[in-house]
């Protein structure tokens, strides 16, 4: 049956068999992904499958979305990097998530992407985000350290710049080809990983 509105997505997200927090779940019923996905897939916005944007790029599936903010466990107040930032719509999420004493710093590679990005996040008041062009440096290493960082596409291979981006105690979540990296860095720095595999994304430019 297709969902006609973003309460009956979240409704959706909650009887999926993946468990989500309260906080992640609370986000989806804050932010219409209606708002992030063009004119041309407004009355597809609700489905659970990832959706074209533009310029080689996608607008997650929303249970994989789901997933990966759960995995990534972040927390009001935290200050979060969101790395292929697209149609705005994880940075939006995860401002939500992080409330008004937490930041957000989206990245996007591509010009037209940050524009449109801008834009749908504009449609919420949340002055703690912001999306910005990208440079060729991975992240955003004069920001950092940062609480949590989320990827949104896919990587060959882990990222040390990344890691070194990422706060002791921090997580970064990532997808490396078909599989969902958790890197976490544990008090004294050393790193533990935990992959999911079975995921498909756009690669990482």
């Amino acid at each position: 049956m297709k969902r006609e509105n973003n309460n009956q997505l979240v409704s959706y997200l909650i009887a999926c068999k993946m468990r989500h927090s309260e906080s992640v779940i609370a986000a989806f019923k804050a932010i219409d992904r209606k708002d992030f996905v063009g004119s041309n897939n407004l009355e597809e916005a609700y489905e659970d499958y990832a959706l074209y944007i533009g310029h080689n790029a996608t607008i997650s599936q929303p249970t994989t979305v789901a997933f990966m903010l759960e995995k990534l466990g972040a927390v009001p107040g935290d200050i979060v990097l969101d790395i292929g930032a697209g149609s705005g719509w994880t940075t939006a999420l995860l401002a939500a998530i992080v409330g008004e004493y937490g930041r957000v710093y989206g990245v996007e590679i591509i010009p037209e992407l940050v524009e449109f990005g801008q834009h749908n996040l504009g449609k919420y008041n949340f002055p703690h985000a912001t999306i910005e062009q990208a440079t060729e440096q991975l992240g955003l290493s004069d920001r950092a350290p940062f609480d949590r960082i989320l990827v949104s596409a896919a990587a060959n291979s882990l990222s040390s710049e990344l890691v070194e981006q990422l706060r002791v105690g921090g997580s970064l979540i990532i997808p490396i080809k078909s599989a969902i990296w958790k890197v976490n860095k544990s008090l004294t720095s050393e790193i533990a990983i935990v992959k999911y595999p079975g995921f498909a994304f756009v690669p990482l430019q």
